[in-house]
């Protein structure tokens, strides 16, 4: 054997009790799991009094550009990741056509960076794969993104899809299943994939179903319509017959504090009636996404330069700043802003450095300027580029949603910006310190079954998500007493603590607390895609 592990307490990814274990790893694979002592040959870890449980499984993540352009991935690596699904919120670089990427590159700037000098060598689903199979620390599942798909076929209008149409985006997503993606993502408050109707959702969602695959919606709000909008989702899995992963199933915003149990009853009833649901959640109360994202959906129809016209005109800015603060806008959840709660988190231009760490309102009070104002000018000064916090979480809503039976993990994390948002490196060890050594929400082998077995089996990943000879050696070895994020909302970039090994495939990326560089990654594909 390459590697013993010895003595372990073994969390296996069932959810069954932690229970010592020798684990034994050769040729990238788990070779034997036996009592506590037996195994011997090859390198030795003493693992006493530690916990070796399956790598973790970031169901939510935006590293889809980060993880190419700096792929030893110290953010995910330290915290005991393993795999990331990648393509979230319907928008992502693959498929695309020239114009569709320059788009994309724009639009997503303040997600992913869009890096001087980087190679964009890929346009389908297929290529982007094996661009990830050059060389990556950790293993990628990929989703067809439907607003990118939207792009390509209708482009960034406001309107129904013709039938030609719609018949285009049902090839691009058969395609990219056939390529390798595990299913089909939406972003139902970012444009274009916001204005699909329900019933073009439903006609992609069947060709995600004849592909094997899966959909993972961001849905159409999560504030005022949040109810309604995951019950559309749900509508949409029982009429396509498709499996449905809910993407950070948050209810957030002043208008859902304490209705977590209305989701989860919504929940129980669709999985009681035969209904294939399931959810995934980050253990932080604040979210993120980019500063435009809060403007209404009609105002960024048409693309970049159609928004940034508007955002020029003095008439198109009182008519925004009119909906996002008194009527509240879709892309703001439908409930009216509070500049306070938003807060600047990354800026492109050097001269919007001093806005970052601030919310809107005090950067407007400090420039003796209105929110909106300071917020318009903005977003036109970073031609869209900027990522922002959002401040709108329930400590009772995430408790209650991470106890359901369904529930997985997902970091949601943005990796670039100044002080991007804690989660991209804090996830995994806040869920282990937090919510199962201090408060007791989940135990030690069900909160490791959420974060392994549970998201390999929504992925329909037969050789990973527990510790099981046979298994891909995809391991974290932890100490379940120190185990912790380190990282704040000031000081984001910093590695857990009590993490001391990670494996990927068999290769130690995590050795003794130090990342290794390995890049032992690869593409997770699709089983029933072409060969």
């Amino acid at each position: 054997m390459d590697v013993v592990v010895k003595n372990a307490l073994v969390a296996d990814g069932t959810g069954e009790p932690v229970a010592r274990h020798d684990v034994g790893i050769s040729g990238g694979k788990i070779t034997e799991v036996a009592d506590g002592g037996s195994l011997t040959g090859g390198r030795t870890i003493d693992a006493d009094g530690l916990v070796l449980a399956p790598g973790f499984i970031d169901m939510h993540s935006h590293s889809d550009l980060q993880l190419l352009a700096n792929p030893d991935h110290p953010a995910k690596i330290t915290q005991g990741v393993t795999t990331e699904v990648l393509g979230q919120d319907g928008l992502s670089y693959a498929p695309v056509d020239d114009a569709v990427l320059e788009a994309l590159r724009q639009q997503l700037a303040g997600w992913n960076d869009d890096p001087a000098g980087f190679d964009w060598n890929w346009r389908s689903v297929g290529e982007y794969l094996d661009r990830l199979d050059q060389g990556i620390a950790v293993n990628a599942a990929y989703l067809v993104p439907q607003g990118t798909v939207r792009m390509l076929a209708v482009g960034f209008d406001d309107r129904p899809a013709t039938d030609a149409e719609l018949t285009r985006m049902k090839e691009l997503v058969a395609t990219g299943l056939a390529e390798g993606a595990m299913g089909m993502s939406s972003g139902l408050t970012y444009t274009p994939g916001m204005y699909a109707e329900t019933s073009e959702l439903v006609e992609l969602c069947k060709v995600v179903a004849e592909g094997g695959g899966f959909y993972s919606p961001h849905h159409r709000s999560y504030g005022k319509g949040a109810l309604e909008a995951f019950a559309e989702m749900i509508d949409v899995s029982r009429r396509s017959g498709c499996p449905l992963h809910l993407a950070h199933a948050t209810m957030n915003f002043s208008v859902n504090k304490g209705k977590a149990p209305d989701l989860l009853k919504l929940l129980d009833d669709a999985l009681d009636d035969g209904c294939d649901v399931s959810l995934d959640t980050y253990p932080y109360l604040p979210g993120a996404t980019y500063l435009s994202a809060l403007l209404p959906s009609w105002a960024t129809e048409g693309g970049l330069d159609a928004t940034l016209a508007r955002l020029s005109d003095v008439d198109e800015r009182e008519r925004i700043r009119a909906e996002i603060e008194e009527s509240g806008s879709d892309g703001a959840h439908g409930v009216p802003i509070d500049w306070d709660a938003i807060e600047i988190n990354g800026v492109r231009n050097d001269r919007n450095a001093h806005l970052v760490g601030h919310s809107v309102a005090g950067s407007a009070r400090a420039a003796g300027v209105e929110p909106a104002a300071l917020y318009f000018d903005t977003l036109l000064d970073e031609k869209l580029g900027t990522s922002c916090l959002m401040h709108v979480g329930h400590e009772e809503n995430v408790q209650a949603i991470m106890r359901h039976r369904t529930h997985t993990g997902g970091s949601d994390g943005l990796l670039v910006g100044a002080r991007p948002h804690p989660r991209a490196w804090g996830t995994f060890p806040r869920y282990l310190a937090r919510y199962v050594r201090e408060l007791g929400v989940l135990d030690l082998a069900e909160c490791v079954a959420h974060l392994t077995g549970r998201a390999a089996r929504r992925l329909r990943l037969t050789d990973r998500g527990l510790v099981r000879a046979g298994y891909a050696a995809d391991l974290v070895l932890f100490d379940p007493g120190t185990v912790a994020d380190t990282a704040t909302f000031d000081a984001p970039r910093q590695p857990a603590a009590g993490i001391t090994h990670v494996f990927v495939n068999g290769v130690a990326a995590l050795d003794d607390g130090r990342p290794t560089g390995a890049l032992a990654g690869r593409s997770l594909r699709n089983p029933r895609r072409a060969r």
